[in-house]
């Protein structure tokens, strides 16, 4: 599998949209691996961190996102799960996981049945060690910023989770005395 190549096929090289996409994945990515690279007691697949690293947000092309040039039908929320659709229609379906599971430090079903929020309803939380890695390494990056390469800090990223509730900084918490 070649993830720069899955990319291109939905994002034109060159473009705004593809320039966001890849800078932020490709940081995620680079961080993703430097966790794995640090706890090999874990026995994380580094092939597959770093392509599903790449691919985790190839939904976004899908979603009504004009900030980071995607103007889709979907609201941005959906990202997440219409990757892992896209992928899985490919024959990659564990990468798929990883799309459906990044958001945030992912979201139960029954947060997204109580916030009516429009996404399937089932438990969208990442499992397999590489999810979480991803999902954690993700929460330092941002797409909106004009260098989506830029780092946030630790006090950042646990102010942004904060804003989701206790349950969501407790993941994010533990991730922290796990991955840090």
């Amino acid at each position: 599998m070649d993830p720069l190549l899955l990319i291109s096929n939905y994002y034109k090289p060159g473009s705004k949209s593809h320039n966001i996409l890849y800078g932020h994945s490709r940081a995620v990515a680079d961080k993703a691996l430097h966790i794995a690279e640090k706890l090999p007691q874990l026995n994380p697949n580094l092939i597959f961190i770093e392509e599903s690293a790449l691919l985790h947000d190839i939904g976004i092309y899908l979603t009504n996102a004009p900030g980071i040039y995607c103007y889709g039908g979907f609201p941005y929320l959906a990202h997440g799960y219409l990757g892992c659709d896209l992928l899985t229609k490919l024959g990659y379906p564990d990468h798929g996981l990883v799309c459906e599971r990044h958001t945030g430090v992912g979201i139960s079903k029954e947060e997204i049945i109580r916030n009516k929020l429009p996404l399937p309803e089932r438990d969208l939380i990442p499992e397999s060690v590489e999810e979480q890695i991803i999902a954690f390494a993700d929460k330092f990056f941002s797409k909106s910023s004009e260098n989506v390469s830029k780092e946030k800090t630790l006090k950042e990223v646990r102010n942004s989770m904060s804003k989701f509730g206790k349950t969501n900084l407790d993941r994010f918490n533990a991730w922290c005395e796990l991955f840090l």
